[in-house]
Order: C-alpha cells, then structure tokens, then sequence
C-alpha cells in the first residue's frame, strides 16, 4: 500500500513539473488552431452552399427575397452561428490537443488569433478602400446584414457570433486537453 501511495506522489510533482514547463499559453497551438477553425469554416460553408445549390435554394425570384427576407437573414443567421460555432470548437479542440496543458487558454488562444485577424483584415480594407477588403471579397460566412447599416438585428448577431465563438473555442481546448489527462491516467493509473 505504501508503493502505490509513493508512486502516486511522484506522479503528482512529476504532473505538476510537467505543467509548469510545459504549460501555459502557447501561441503556436492558438494560430494552428485558428488556420483549422477557418479551414472548417470555408469547407461547411460550401458544403450548405452545394446543398442549397442542390435543392434549388439559391433559384429565388428577387421579388420573394424581399417578401422573406427577415427569415432568410434569421434561417441565415443561425446557420452562420452553427458553422462558426462547429468551426471554433474544432480549433480550439486542435489547440488543446496540441499543448497538452490547459485547453481553455489555448482555445481563448484561438478566438483572439482570430479576432486579430479580423481585425487587421478590416483595418486594411478600411484603410486601402473597397478594392483591398479581403473579408468582401471572399465568400466567407457573414452577418445576414447589409454592411452599410449595422441596426440593432446586426449588433444582436455580431454579439452572438463573439460570445458564441470565444465559449467553443474555450470547450474545443479543454476538450483537446482532457485527451491528454486519458492518457496520464491509462499510463500512470491516476
């Protein structure tokens, strides 16, 4: 009985060891977390866009856009929040996996390399005009809003898109991290 109580102490300052060398944000994991929440992204927007392509969503008279417009950009909209959501937590579950020690930071990692990026991207097409904004000429998701006014229905998506993105990025690390805690315990028996 004493063996095992000694064996899982010095497991335990072998653990903690680890953890403070090892440890700690690591922005290698947050950007390559951040390239694969963006490439998860760009491939479940088209694949719902072959989907709507396939059955004949995209084939809408201008005239019934108008009439349904508020629920194509609620429909589109929690759609939008699906992919990002699904892309984010996948980032963040790659950052985690990554670093072996706490996901959470590394998924939060993930969100603000993104954040980031956005950003930059919006500065630069801000500052170099309409022709340089990348994020418009891409096909990527986007808030269901007419760019040019931001009304109260906009500010309530962007809110959810950053609030809902920022909590998966965080789960998708501590999940990636509590692989790592699997193997500890089927290795070590703690």
């Amino acid at each position: 009985m004493e063996s095992s109580a000694v064996d899982e102490g010095t497991m335990a300052a072998a653990r903690t060891r680890q953890r403070e060398d090892f440890g700690g944000f690591n922005w290698g994991a947050a950007v390559l977390g951040w390239l694969v929440a963006g490439g998860i992204a760009i491939i479940l927007t088209a694949i719902l866009s072959a989907a709507g392509g396939a059955i004949g969503l995209t084939e809408v008279s201008e005239s019934e856009a108008r009439q349904n417009a508020e629920t194509v950009s609620i429909v589109g909209g929690a759609v939008l929040l699906v992919v990002l959501g699904l892309a984010y937590f996948v980032g963040g579950y790659n950052a985690g996996r990554l670093s072996r020690f706490d996901g959470g930071r590394q998924g939060l990692g993930v969100w603000i390399v993104g954040l980031l990026v956005t950003i930059a991207l919006g500065a630069a097409g801000a500052i170099f005009g309409s022709e340089y904004n990348v994020l418009q000429r891409l096909d990527l998701p986007r808030i269901p809003v007419d760019e040019g006014s931001l009304a109260t229905g906009g500010l309530i998506a962007l809110a959810a898109i950053i609030v809902l993105t920022l909590l998966t990025a965080i789960a998708g690390g501590k999940a990636g991290e509590r692989y790592h805690k699997k193997v500890d315990r089927a290795a070590y028996g703690g």
